[in-house]
């Protein structure tokens, strides 16, 4: 789990947390999900696309916000990914991006 900011459209900032899944295959394309959210809000965008999927409270300016720290984070996301154990993942253990 990662947590980051985004502004907001009063100029106000939100610590957004973030979570990666595991590598997995669609379609016969390696893909990964990765999860934002505030508490209260949520999202699911996809990798390598750096698209928004799902979305519940975000406003169009926010999730232009996540889609574009995909796209400048895809390398780190995707090892983030290849990285996820899907026992520790399916247990409820995250690991942090600087171990």
């Amino acid at each position: 789990m990662e947590n980051f900011r985004v502004e907001r459209r009063n100029n106000t900032s939100q610590e957004i947390s973030m979570s990666v899944s595991p590598v997995c295959v669609k379609e016969g394309q390696k893909i990964a999900y990765v999860s934002f959210t505030d508490g209260t809000r949520t999202a699911e965008g996809e990798i390598p696309l750096c698209k928004i999927r799902h979305n519940e409270g975000f406003d169009d300016g926010e999730i232009a916000q996540l889609e574009i720290y995909m796209k400048g984070e895809l390398e780190t996301l995707k090892k983030m990914a290849a990285s996820v154990n899907v026992a520790d993942a399916f247990m409820g253990k995250t690991r942090r991006i600087d171990e």
